[in-house]
């Protein structure tokens, strides 16, 4: 039944609403094309609701793990079809939620835990169906690996997440005290001004490496970690004039520079190369962490049973997470240096 009592936008207008600014290199290539135009004809002519499709994915996934069990290749290609297509529909739940404005927490909820119940159940029906077709152990432990590494991920994602939130919090706190002192700009973040404006990478690397410039030498209030930047802000309304002063008015206050703080400034001097790579993905709506979760299950549960190399697919999936991992941690180290100095410059300025 059509849904007349809401207005369905053109499909690029659709795909701004729906699709994230950044995404797996998988979703954008091949979920996004798919999954973005069917989430425009559900909300065009059906009434299904986003929790609707999550237990639509749930159960195609389930489906994916009993091809699974059967250990034949012939089932395993199905099964790898039938955990793509439960993806796809994974990714049309948040879409339609976005684009109808029927999102809720509870099917959040739902989502996250009917996914990770699909790569448990799919891990042993894989792994499960390959000990029972060649009696090798080893897939019994590539079970509990590929479980482990999927809970590891995202428990490794909420902390640094969490710690993230709280380096911000602080230097916000520092930077509203500042501002009542010195009356200064409201404070930005560099990943933030980056991640909005994908060219900005471009600008932010020739001044740190062909420039000669690195960030620690911009002359700053608040010395190494803090930039000073123009960046567009609202100028200052023009002052009234006094009574009987006639109609000359005030100019208007040039417009206030933003301070930035780069939290990831000594990554950026350690590894200047990947600003561009970075700024490239960007570009393309890809981020760059390149081995996320999603990549990890899709090389295990897609591409394995597809080549019918289940184990190799494992192994290099789970080796290339776990390289992928420990380079978000040796970044999240470097960018607590930053924030230790950006600390340590409020207190030497306020000294």
């Amino acid at each position: 039944m059509p849904r007349d009592d809401r207005h369905i936008p053109p499909l690029a207008e659709v795909r701004r609403i729906t699709e994230k600014k950044r995404d797996a290199w998988w979703t954008v290539m091949l979920v996004d094309p798919v999954a973005t135009p069917l989430v425009r004809w559900t909300a065009m002519h059906t009434r299904v609701t986003p929790n609707q499709i999550t237990w639509g994915a749930f159960i195609v996934g389930l489906g994916s793990a009993a091809c699974f069990t059967q250990g034949d290749w012939r089932w395993l290609l199905l099964g790898a079809l039938l955990y793509h297509v439960s993806f796809i529909f994974d990714c049309m739940d948040g879409k339609l939620a976005r684009l109808t404005g029927t999102g809720s927490v509870f099917g959040a909820w739902l989502d996250f835990v009917f996914d990770r119940i699909r790569v448990v159940v799919c891990a042993a029906a894989l792994m499960g169906g390959q000990y029972a077709r060649t009696g090798d152990v080893l897939y019994i432990w590539l079970a509990l690996a590929v479980t482990f590494l999927d809970a590891l991920r995202y428990i490794d994602s909420l902390e640094i997440f969490k710690i993230r939130h709280t380096m911000r919090k602080q230097i916000k706190t520092r930077m509203r005290a500042a501002r009542k002192a010195q009356n200064q700009a409201e404070l930005a973040f560099m990943e933030d001004l980056l991640r909005d404006n994908p060219e900005a990478d471009m600008e932010h690397d020739r001044a740190v490496t062909v420039g000669g410039e690195t960030a620690s030498e911009f002359e700053t209030p608040f010395a190494a970690a803090v930039l000073e930047a123009s960046f567009p802000t609202a100028e200052q309304p023009h002052a009234l004039p006094a009574p009987g002063a006639g109609a000359v008015a005030t100019a208007p206050a040039p417009p206030r520079k933003a301070a930035v703080v780069d939290l990831q400034q000594e990554f950026r001097r350690r590894f200047p190369w990947w600003t561009r790579c970075r700024s490239f993905l960007m570009r393309h709506r890809i981020r760059a962490h390149l081995i996320s979760g999603i990549e990890f299950q899709m090389g295990v549960f897609i591409i394995g049973p597809a080549l019918d190399s289940i184990g190799v697919a494992t192994v290099v999936s789970g080796a290339l997470l776990l390289v992928f991992e420990l380079a978000i941690i040796y970044k999240l180290l470097l960018s607590t240096r930053d924030f230790a100095r950006t600390l340590d410059s409020f207190e030497t300025t306020a000294a």
